[in-house]
Parts: structure tokens; C-alpha cells; sequence
């Protein structure tokens, strides 16, 4: 039987650290290699036998871990958190690093983290993108007024982003120069151009046959829309991943860190170490969804009742996280007496 190999990566832009030892730690060889396609399969090429993998996260993990899959025993993703926490030293460069996360792998210690399907990731990238969009064209709305308001020009807050009455307003608007008239049709062509893209992509990631019936699934929730739907899913990855509603409600970042010494636990503010784009959209969908779930209306002013609006909106986004868990664990839609229960 072939002997079994184990590789610790450490992936950069352009070159990649590795280091080969056995199972009982003897080092086979080490060295780094471009981050190429081309120089890593001549690399593979290179290996003694059957090999298992491990790489820190970072934004370069994806198309190598796509890339040497195939090739793999097994390929494991360490967390880059705990991964410092491991192997924090004097000493640091890529050699020492790709060794240590080949021991941590050898004996069984790497800290994994999960890593989502290709698909998923691909339609996450484009979700991620479309915020981008989202965030770019409000910048714009908030410029349009900004230069407004430079000028000393009146206008109908509620109504200036409106395309009838902006066009109205351009027209018989007085004491404005030329210059930021021509500003101010710039930048409502970007948020228009940004508003039809944006649009698009939605409809691609809506109509995608991997992930429609989730979202249908996941719709059927009051107070959950389409965009909420989509996050969580592309997000959230596979949703058996997490044993409890509790874990959920900690990768979302909506509870605070826990410090507990000699039998004394403090509670600090809400932890940074959670995933940001899915806070940021239950926390905004925790705003609205009381409007359109009862449940959540009563949730919303018992923890009103107690004077502090910020911590009602995040008891409404952990119950928004126990029913969109709930619900994508299983095939069917949301049930209003399993919401009584």
C-alpha cells in the first residue's frame, strides 16, 4: 500500500510556500512554486505518492482549492483565526508557515473551516458584487445632494432621487453653475446604470435552478424577501452545518463574545468575528419584518418595553435566524403553527 503523504500550504499572489513530510514527521521535501495553473500541475507531478492537503483561508484559497481537489486525498481549509492562535512564533516566514500547518494537519489538530461548494461560491461572488453595486449607487445619491447643498439649491428630499421629478427639478432649478448641472446628470446616469445592473444580477441569481427552490422555500417566511433569501443561502452554504440555532446565531454575529475566568463570565459587545454580510442584511431586514410577521411585531415591543431599540432589532434578527434555519432544513415552507409552537 502506498504511504500517505501530508502537505501544508501557504498560498500567496504569486507564489505558493509547501511543504511534504510522512505521517511519522519526516520532512520530504520543501520549496515554493508560482501561483500558476500551469506550475502547480507540473508540481503535482513532482509528489511521491497519494497526499493529503491543508491551506489557510485567505482571498487566493478558492481557485486552489478547486485546482488541487481532484488530485487530493483529502484537501482541508484551516481557519485563519484559530490558525494564529495555533501557531503564533518569534519567528515567521512561508517555509515555517507551510510547515506548520502541514504538522497541524500530520497530527490532527488544524482547525478547519467549512468551504462552500463551487457553485455556490461562484453565485456568493456574484451576490457580493451586486452590494458593491448597491453601496456605490447610494455613495452617488448621497453626492447628488451633497453637491446640491454646495450650491445653496432647495429641494424635495423625499423626492429628489425620483427620475421624473429630477428631471423637472433640472430644468427651471436657478442659481446652480453649469458645472454641477452637468455633475448632477452624471452621477444620476452612474445610479441608473447601477440600478439596471444591480436588477440583472438579481435575476440571474434568482432564476438559477441550484438555488430556486430554497429561496421559494425560504419566501414563504413572512417578513423574509428575496434579497434576505439569497444571503442566506449563498452565505450560510449548506445549512446541516451548523448542530443548533446557536451556532447560527453566533456565524451571523448577532450575540455578544463570551469571557469566563475562575467561574466569572462577562459579556462584551457584539463579536467582530462573525460574517459581515450576513449580519448587515438581518440587521436591515430586522427593521422591516415586524411589519409583515406578528410574531415578530410581539417580539419587537416586548423587548421595547425595556428601553433599548438597538437590542429589540437584534431579538428580531435571532428569531429571524431560527426561522430561516428552520426552514431551509426542510423541504417544506414555512408552517404558522410550528411558528406558534
Amino acid at each position: 500500500m502506498d504511504r500517505l503523504y501530508y502537505i501544508g500550504l501557504d498560498i500567496h499572489k504569486k507564489t505558493i510556500s509547501y511543504c511534504v513530510k510522512r505521517a511519522d514527521g519526516l520532512l520530504v521535501s520543501q520549496g515554493s512554486v508560482n501561483a500558476e495553473r500551469k506550475a502547480l500541475c507540473m508540481w503535482l507531478a513532482t509528489l511521491p505518492g497519494p497526499w493529503m492537503g491543508a491551506m489557510e483561508a485567505t482571498m487566493f484559497t478558492g481557485w486552489v482549492y478547486d485546482f488541487l481537489l481532484p488530485s487530493a486525498v483529502a484537501l482541508k481549509v484551516a481557519h485563519p483565526e484559530m490558525l494564529k492562535a495555533i501557531t503564533a512564533a518569534k519567528k515567521k516566514n512561508d517555509r515555517d508557515d507551510a510547515e506548520k500547518i502541514c504538522d497541524l494537519l500530520r497530527v490532527n489538530l488544524l482547525p478547519e473551516c467549512y468551504m462552500a461548494p463551487t457553485e455556490l461560491r461562484e453565485l456568493r461572488r456574484m451576490l457580493r458584487y451586486r452590494n458593491l453595486i448597491v453601496r456605490t449607487a447610494v455613495t452617488m445619491k448621497n453626492k447628488v445632494a451633497t453637491l446640491l447643498m454646495e450650491v445653496g439649491a432647495t429641494y424635495d428630499k423625499r423626492r429628489l432621487h425620483r427620475k421624473k421629478y429630477f428631471e423637472d427639478y433640472l430644468e427651471h432649478v436657478a442659481d446652480v453653475p453649469d458645472s454641477v448641472l452637468s455633475l448632477l446628470r452624471l452621477s444620476r446616469s452612474n445610479v441608473e446604470i447601477f440600478a439596471a445592473a444591480q436588477q440583472k444580477l438579481i435575476k440571474l441569481l434568482r432564476n438559477n435552478a441550484l438555488i430556486r427552490e430554497r429561496i421559494m422555500r425560504l419566501m414563504t417566511i413572512p417578513g423574509v424577501g428575496e434579497v434576505l433569501a439569497l444571503t442566506w443561502i449563498l452565505e450560510i452554504g449548506e445549512p446541516t452545518r451548523f448542530s443548533s440555532a446557536r451556532q447560527a446565531i453566533s456565524y451571523c454575529g448577532l450575540c455578544s463574545a463570551q469571557s469566563e475566568s475562575a467561574g466569572k463570565e462577562q459579556r462584551g459587545p457584539i463579536s467582530k468575528k462573525r460574517n459581515k454580510h450576513l449580519q448587515a442584511i438581518l440587521i436591515e431586514a430586522a427593521k422591516l419584518a415586524p411589519q409583515w410577521n406578528e410574531q415578530l411585531a410581539a417580539l419587537h415591543e416586548k423587548e421595547l418595553l425595556r428601553g433599548n431599540r438597538n437590542r429589540a432589532t437584534l431579538a428580531v434578527a435571532r428569531k429571524l435566524v431560527e426561522f430561516l434555519l428552520a426552514v431551509d432544513r426542510r423541504d417544506s415552507g414555512f408552517e404558522k403553527k410550528q411558528q406558534a409552537a
